[in-house]
């Protein structure tokens, strides 16, 4: 192969093409996984808040259920990344007190853009991370309010929607597959304030604590 001239040097054109592809291969690999789109289900659980009335205090919070989820992932960097995240939660808001509990059919939908930290650079298959981010959630009911109410002196349980401000922590571990294909296991703390407009409390009475989503998911994202 005729090699060419370069100022005093010579190059091999051979050289310049390996080099190239090479470079091509390095490019790839480096930036071939920018982007995730993915799915996810799991189960997610609440901690019960309460609310205090004269002389008693009711429990307000939202039945443990199944939920859903989709997720768009920037991955740009080797150890930080950014995604966006929706998180759909079908449980019933309740009203208990003295042993007395009643609910409604509802579900929440949560949108977030959280950061993701991981523990390792992103040639690694196995990551790690935690992540943390900001949003809005979504209460949503569906069915009839209860009769009687369970604790008229403390609230009322209203059929109505509200949105709340959300914030989210937690972390999770992803695996990638050669073919373009990831493995995602994910946990997160979803914190919003009472949402007033489907518990109301009655005059005299108030709400005590925050209104906190645990959800564990596993999901499949695909990866380009």
């Amino acid at each position: 192969m005729a090699p060419l001239a370069y100022g005093s040097g010579l190059v091999s054109t051979g050289n310049v093409s390996t080099k190239l592809a090479a470079a091509f291969l390095c490019t790839s690999a480096c930036f071939g996984q920018a982007w995730q789109i993915g799915g996810a289900v799991g189960y997610g659980w609440y901690r019960a808040t309460r609310v205090n009335g004269p002389g008693e205090q009711a429990a307000a919070g939202i039945r443990n259920r199944f939920a859903a989820g989709a997720v768009i992932t920037e991955d740009l960097y080797q150890h930080l990344s950014g995604e966006l995240r929706y998180i759909y939660h079908d449980g019933d808001p309740y009203l208990s007190l003295n042993g007395r509990t009643a609910n409604m059919q509802g579900q929440s939908h949560s949108i977030t853009y959280e950061l993701l930290v991981h523990a390792r650079d992103r040639e690694y298959r196995l990551r790690p991370f935690f992540a943390a981010g900001v949003g809005a959630k979504y209460y949503r009911t569906t069915g009839p309010e209860p009769s009687p109410q369970p604790a008229p002196r403390d609230a009322t349980l209203v059929r109505n929607n509200d949105w709340k401000p959300l914030v989210s922590v937690g972390g999770g571990v992803s695996y990638r597959f050669d073919n373009h294909l990831m493995l995602r296991g994910d946990f997160r703390d979803g914190i919003t304030p009472f949402p007033k407009k489907l518990f109301v409390p009655t005059e005299g009475a108030t709400d005590r604590g925050l209104f906190q989503q645990f959800t564990a998911m596993v999901g499949i994202s695909y990866w380009f």
